[in-house]
């Protein structure tokens, strides 16, 4: 059964930087000091575990009064395919709504943009390079 939650103390949140380490750092080569900025004090984490076993997390800004940014979404690899993304994005969503956002952008990598389409994202840019990994923004009404 998987779990789940926002971010609300110091153990979580390492737990969900550790995830990001993972997947940004150790798979996909970002430097540590790109993937852990100081954008983290200001943004809402989330962190999605099987049982205590962290697994899955995000961050959410809030870029605008009625405008937030879904960063740093990720699953370790032997948890990905189970649909762990649309549940990290659903949860997202309806946080989003009770802030009182009505527009969600992020920046996907250019191979996960299929996954975002699905969930009625929209492609707003041309590509571009962000710590040396194709992306493309996208937004949606929510």
């Amino acid at each position: 059964m998987y779990h789940f939650n926002i971010v609300e103390n110091e153990k979580d949140l390492a737990l969900a930087f550790s995830v990001r380490k993972i997947v940004f750092v150790e798979e996909q080569g970002v430097p540590e000091h790109l993937e852990l900025d100081d954008l983290d004090s200001s943004s809402i984490h989330f962190l999605v575990k099987d049982q205590d076993q962290p697994i899955a997390a995000a961050r959410l800004r809030k870029i605008e009064e009625s405008i937030g940014k879904v960063e740093r979404v990720c699953v370790l690899q032997p948890y990905r395919g189970k649909k762990l993304g649309l549940l990290i994005m659903q949860n997202i969503e309806e946080y989003a709504k009770e802030l009182g956002l009505t527009k969600l952008k992020l920046n996907a990598q250019s191979y996960a943009i299929p996954f975002y389409e699905k969930l009625n994202y929209k492609v707003t840019s041309p590509e571009f390079l962000d710590a040396g990994i194709p992306h493309r923004a996208m937004e949606k009404i929510i």
